[in-house]
């Protein structure tokens, strides 16, 4: 029987400068929306700042962050596993400062599959979503969609655009890691172009079984990234 799995991603709400995303000096930075999907569920669940009122805020208030939190929560005692691409540095670290409920979001981000960290964990380096569903025969992000522009059209108040994207993301989200799981591998799409692939023998990893491999041979690298790099906001 597989298992029940819950993907999840959030779209944040405030603009971070230059190219290479480096958030972290620039925060809070707000959630703009999330989804989540659950394997047996055929639309995503969308969530987003003024859910009750006639139209979506630029962000989602903590209330609405801690509801979010509290719904994960919730799925999990139901026997789900949450999973992510790259939820433990990111997308965790981010619910635990908009809803205030860091002791509830570290214990999800340990509990949860980040399928990026597995692969980071065996690997010693981290794949991207759209490389992982191309080299998987997935279907990825839309043509000319990222964060950065769903966090433009998000500020425009073209927020159906937005919406439409996050819920795609968590379709491939789930898609893969359905997929991975019953063939045993992830295959991807390097950055040369060619076809690489790590096997999956006893399914996903939660992070917290992630973080007990044994570390890769990263001596060919000129500056590898560490495990810290994800779990540093967890703490001790």
């Amino acid at each position: 029987m597989s298992r029940k799995f819950l993907a999840f991603d959030i779209e944040t709400a405030k603009d971070v400068p230059g190219d290479d995303f480096n958030w972290k000096p620039h925060r809070p930075l707000g959630i703009s929306c999330a989804a989540t999907l659950a394997s047996d569920s055929e639309k995503p669940q969308l969530w987003y700042g003024g859910m009750a009122q006639s139209s979506p805020s630029l962000e989602m208030s903590r209330a609405e962050s801690a509801g979010l939190v509290g719904y994960l929560s919730d799925r999990v005692a139901e026997g789900y596993a949450i999973v992510t691409w790259n939820g433990l540095a990111f997308d965790f670290d981010i619910l635990a400062e908009e809803s205030g409920l860091n002791a509830e979001c570290k214990k999800l981000a340990l509990e949860q599959v980040d399928m990026m960290f597995h692969i980071f964990c065996v690997k010693g380096f981290p794949v991207g979503l759209d490389n992982a569903a191309r080299g998987s025969g997935v279907k990825g992000k839309p043509a000319g969609m990222s964060g950065v522009k769903a966090l433009q059209l998000w500020q425009r108040g073209e927020h159906q655009a937005v919406l439409d994207y996050v819920g795609q993301d968590v379709r491939t989200t789930l898609e893969l890691a359905l997929l991975c799981e019953r063939q045993k591998v992830l295959r991807w799409i390097t950055q040369k172009g060619t076809r690489s692939e790590c096997p999956l023998g006893s399914g996903w990893l939660a992070v917290e079984q992630a973080m007990r491999l044994p570390k890769p041979d990263t001596s060919w690298m000129t500056n590898p990234m560490l495990r810290s790099h994800f779990t540093a906001w967890l703490g001790s």
